[in-house]
């Protein structure tokens, strides 16, 4: 069973590009953690663990999606394309 984990940061590089995904999210329980893009992703899709974000008291889950590109990158289930509701989020120290 996935072990389940709130996303409360993201980094991303330049911070406002658009066209630059995540490079880290992050979040904090007892202690800080941050984990790259693909670390995160590979956590994913081995169903080791399962994100998601606070969104209005709400858990929206975080999935992994292929760009047209065929770019893996992390998106909520409430996201179109962009990954608006990751984007929202502050950025981690």
């Amino acid at each position: 069973m996935a072990s389940v984990a709130e996303i409360k940061c993201i980094n991303k590089d330049p911070r406002e590009d658009p066209y630059h995904s995540i490079v880290n999210v992050g979040g904090y329980v007892t202690s800080q953690w941050k984990l790259t893009l693909s670390d995160a992703i590979g956590k994913i899709e081995r169903n080791e663990w399962r994100f998601y974000v606070s969104r209005a008291g709400e858990q929206v889950w975080v999935e992994v999606a292929v760009s047209r590109f065929g770019n893996k990158y992390l998106k909520t289930e409430a996201d179109g394309d962009e990954p608006n509701n990751l984007l929202s989020l502050p950025e981690c120290p």
